[in-house]
C-alpha cells in the first residue's frame, strides 16, 4: 500500500527508475496471457510501479479493476489506476475510488478523458440534482480537486502533461507549452503529486518542457517528480496512427529512420529499440536540476519484449541484489532438498532444457527446439526460474522466449485474439477520439439513410478524412479496389475494412509487400460492412447456398447479441431472431480461424499477420456497436439525428464475409454485387 512519492523519495538522489503501463485485454484468453507476461515482467525487470488504463467514460471500469487487482494483491506490485473523468457520472467517479481504496491502491492518475458530453453520462439520480451538477467533472483539475475533497491525502495523485503542448479544438492551431502552462501550475497547486508526460520523440522539444518547469515563477515544479512518457515503436502503422492521435511530432531524422525499413515489422522494431533508448540516454544524461532520481513511464501496448530490449540497453534494470545472486545460483540445488538436507543433484545440460532433446552427431542442428548438438549436451543449463533467465524470455531468446514473446508483431484488431496486445493500439476503450465540435464539422447533422451514405462515399473517394470506425483515409492497397467499394456503399452497405485478394507478390512490392526482402505475399480477399436486416436474410441465404458455402467464410453480429457464422448449424437463418448457441462462451476460441494475409520468406517459417476468427469478431463487433453509441451521444437527446443513428444501430448486422480463392481476385466482389 505504497505511495508512488514516497517510493521514488527512497531512492537514491541520482539513481534512476521506470514504470510500465497496461491495458484490460479485449478478449479472456488475452486476459490470461497477460497475466502470465506481468508476473515475469515483474520478476525479470523489476519496475518501481505499473500503472492500468481506464476506458473513455468508464467503458473499462470491471476490467481496469480487476487487472489492477491481480497487480496490487496477486503480484505485489505497486499500482497506479488510471481515471478518466469526463462522460462519467460523479457515482461512478466515488465507486472507483472506494473500490481502489478496497484494494490497497492508494496511487490515482488523474486524467480527462475524452470531451465532455455530461447530459448523456450522468447517472439517472443526478439529472436535475444541482448538487451533482456542481460536481462535474469537465477537467482533469476537477478530478483532483474532488479527490482532495473526499480521501485527503490518502491517494498519492498524478496528472498529464503534453511536452509539446495539448491539443483539442480549442488551440489545434495553436499546440504550445505556453498555452499549456496556467493549467499545469493550477492541477499541481490543487493537490497533484507527480507529472507524468504523454508519449514524444522530441527529445528537444522535452529538454525546452522539463526546464521551462524547473523555472517556473510559481516554483511548484521545482522539486516535483515530472516522468517522460516512452513508447516503444511496436510498428511503423501504430506510430503514425498514434502520433496522429497525441498530436506528438516525429523528429524529420527519426521519421526517415522508420521509412527506411518501413516494409520489414521487425527491422522496424530493432530500429524503434535504438530510437527510444536514445532518447532515454539523453535524457539520463541531462540529470534533471530537482537532483531527484530520474523516471520513464513506457507504454508497453501489453507486449514485452521491445520494453525489455531497452530497459536493460539503457541499465535501467535494477541491478541483482546479493540475496537474488546466491538463489539463482544454488536454486537448482535447494528445490531438491529433503527434510532440510540438499541432495546432490546432476546438473541439468542444456540439451534438456526446457525438455529433453535429441542429442545428435552433426556439428549443428536443423530444429533447435528438440535437437542438440554433443557439444550443447555437455554444457550445465542455468535454473529457469532464476532473473536472468526470465530477462532472456523477455527479450525473446531461446524456445522458451519465443513462446514468450509469440505476439511480438501485433496487427491491432486482426491479429490473433489470444494475445493481450489484441485490439487496437490505445487499449482505453470505445471513443470517437475527437470532441463533439470536431465530429458535428464533419458529420454534420444526418437525418436520414442517404445522408449517412452519402458520409461512407466521401470517406471513399477522399473528400472525408474520417468516419466514426476509421479516423483515417483509405491507402494504397484499398484504392485499388475502390470501384467496388464504392458500388457497395452506393446499395447502403456501409464498409468498414476491407482488402484485395493478392497472389505471390514480391515483399518489395512498393503498394502490397511487406515483410523483409525477398519474400513473396498472399492475400485472401475480405470485406467487412454494415448491413440492413433486410438484406441480411437473402444475403445471408446466398452465403449458405451449396454452390457458395466451400468459397466463404464469414461472421456476423448486431447489436442484441445476436451472432451468426459459416460454423453455424447447417440452417443458421433460423438464429436471426435469437442468440446463436454455437461455439463456446465469448472470450475463448471458438470455430475456425482465417489466415487472410501470410507471406515466405527467406530462413523464416510462414507468418501469417492478419487473422480472422470467432473470438476477435465478437470482440471487434462490440467495440463497432458501441462506436454507434458514442456517435449518437454527439447529439441532442431528441433530436433527428440521434434517433437515427440509434434506428441504424439497432437495425444493421455488422457482416464479414472471407473468400479462400486468392487467385480470383473478383469473386467476392462479383458475389456481394451481383442481384
Amino acid at each position: 500500500m505504497e505511495k508512488i512519492t514516497d517510493k521514488i523519495a527512497a531512492l537514491q538522489p541520482h539513481s534512476n527508475y521506470f514504470s510500465l503501463e497496461f491495458f484490460p485485454p479485449k478478449t479472456a484468453m488475452g486476459s490470461s496471457n497477460l497475466r502470465a507476461r506481468l508476473d515475469r515482467m515483474s520478476r525479470a525487470l523489476r519496475p518501481l510501479f505499473i500503472t492500468v488504463t481506464w476506458g473513455a467514460g468508464g467503458s473499462t471500469a470491471t476490467k481496469s479493476l480487476e487487472l489492477a487487482e491481480l497487480c496490487q494483491r496477486d503480484l505485489g506490485l505497486t499500482t497506479c489506476l488510471h481515471l478518466t473523468c469526463t462522460n462519467m457520472s460523479r457515482a461512478l467517479v466515488d465507486k472507483a475510488l472506494e473500490d481502489a481504496k478496497a484494494l490497497g491502491i492508494r496511487n490515482i492518475l488523474a486524467l480527462r478523458g475524452d470531451p465532455p458530453r455530461s447530459e448523456e453520462y450522468r447517472d439517472v439520480h443526478e439529472k436535475g440534482n444541482r448538487a451533482a451538477v456542481k460536481e462535474e467533472f469537465e477537467w482533469a483539475i476537477d478530478l483532483v480537486k474532488y479527490i482532495r475533497k473526499t480521501h485527503g491525502d490518502y491517494f498519492c495523485i498524478g496528472v498529464a502533461a503534453y511536452p509539446e503542448g495539448h491539443a483539442d479544438e480549442s488551440n489545434l492551431g495553436e499546440q504550445s507549452l505556453e498555452h499549456d502552462l496556467p493549467y499545469l501550475v493550477e492541477k499541481v497547486q490543487a493537490g497533484a503529486d507527480f507529472i507524468m508526460t504523454q508519449l514524444f520523440f522530441d527529445v528537444i522539444a522535452f529538454d525546452k518542457f522539463e526546464k521551462t518547469l524547473r523555472e517556473h515563477s510559481s516554483g511548484v515544479f521545482k522539486d516535483l517528480p515530472i516522468i517522460p512518457g516512452m513508447m516503444p515503436i511496436q510498428s511503423y502503422q501504430m506510430i503514425k496512427r498514434t502520433t496522429k492521435l497525441s498530436h506528438a511530432k516525429t523528429p524529420p531524422d527519426v521519421m526517415a529512420r522508420l521509412d527506411a525499413v518501413r516494409g520489414d515489422d521487425e527491422m522496424v522494431k530493432k530500429v524503434g529499440v535504438d530510437i527510444v533508448s536514445e532518447i532515454v540516454t539523453h535524457i539520463k544524461s541531462t540529470r534533471s536540476p530537482s537532483r531527484g532520481p530520474r523516471g520513464f513511464h513506457f507504454y508497453t501496448l501489453n507486449l514485452e519484449k521491445a520494453v525489455a530490449f531497452i530497459l536493460e540497453r539503457t541499465n535501467l534494470i535494477p541491478a541483482f541484489s546479493p540475496i537474488e545472486t546466491a538463489f539463482d545460483i544454488d536454486f537448482d540445488t535447494l528445490r531438491h532438498a529433503t527434510n532440510g538436507v540438499a541432495k546432490a543433484r546432476r546438473q541439468s545440460s542444456v540439451g534438456s532444457d526446457p525438455h529433453n532433446r535429441i542429442i545428435i552427431t552433426a556439428p549443428q542442428t536443423s530444429h533447435p527446439s528438440f535437437e542438440a548438438t554433443a557439444l550443447e549436451a555437455s554444457i550445465p543449463a542455468s535454473p529457469i526460474n532464476t532473473r536472468a533467465n526470465t530477462l532472456a524470455i523477455s527479450e525473446g531468446e531461446g524456445s522458451l522466449g519465443r513462446e514468450a514473446t509469440w505476439d511480438d508483431f501485433p496487427n491491432g484488431r486482426w491479429g490473433d485474439a489470444r494475445s493481450p496486445a489484441y485490439g487496437e493500439i490505445d487499449g482505453y476503450g470505445v471513443s470517437l477520439h475527437m470532441s463533439v465540435t470536431q465530429a458535428i464539422k464533419l458529420w454534420g447533422f444526418p437525418n436520414s439513410i442517404a445522408d449517412i451514405t452519402a458520409l461512407f462515399i466521401k470517406h471513399i473517394e477522399g473528400t472525408l478524412s474520417a468516419v466514426p470506425w476509421n479516423e483515417e483515409g483509405l491507402n494504397e492497397e484499398t484504392n485499388s479496389i475502390k470501384t467496388q467499394l464504392l458500388k457497395l456503399n452506393k446499395k447502403g452497405w456501409w464498409t468498414v475494412a476491407s482488402q484485395p485478394a493478392v497472389n505471390g507478390i514480391r515483399s518489395s512490392d512498393p503498394v502490397f509487400g511487406w515483410g523483409p526482402k525477398n519474400g513473396f505475399v498472399f492475400q485472401k480477399a475480405f470485406i467487412e460492412f454494415f448491413i440492413p436486416s433486410s438484406d441480411w436474410k437473402p444475403l445471408l441465404a446466398k452465403l449458405t447456398s451449396a454452390h457458395i458455402k466451400e468459397e466463404v467464410s464469414f461472421y456476423a453480429s448486431n447489436a442484441a447479441g445476436d451472432f451468426i457464422s459459416s460454423d453455424s448449424s447447417p440452417n443458421p437463418t433460423s438464429h436471426l431472431n435469437a442468440h446463436s448457441q454455437v461455439g463456446t462462451e465469448h472470450g475463448e476460441r471458438s470455430g475456425s480461424a482465417n489466415a487472410v494475409t501470410w507471406g515466405a520468406f527467406p530462413g523464416k517459417e510462414i507468418i501469417t499477420p492478419t487473422i480472422i476468427e470467432e473470438v476477435s469478431f465478437r470482440a471487434w463487433a462490440d467495440e463497432a456497436f458501441g462506436i454507434w453509441e458514442e456517435w449518437g451521444r454527439v447529439y441532442p437527446g431528441r433530436s433527428a439525428s440521434k434517433q437515427l443513428i440509434e434506428g441504424c444501430r439497432a437495425d444493421v448486422w455488422l457482416v464479414n464475409v472471407i473468400h479462400h480463392g486468392y487467385i480470383e481476385a473478383e469473386y467476392l466482389w462479383d458475389l456481394l454485387l451481383s442481384e
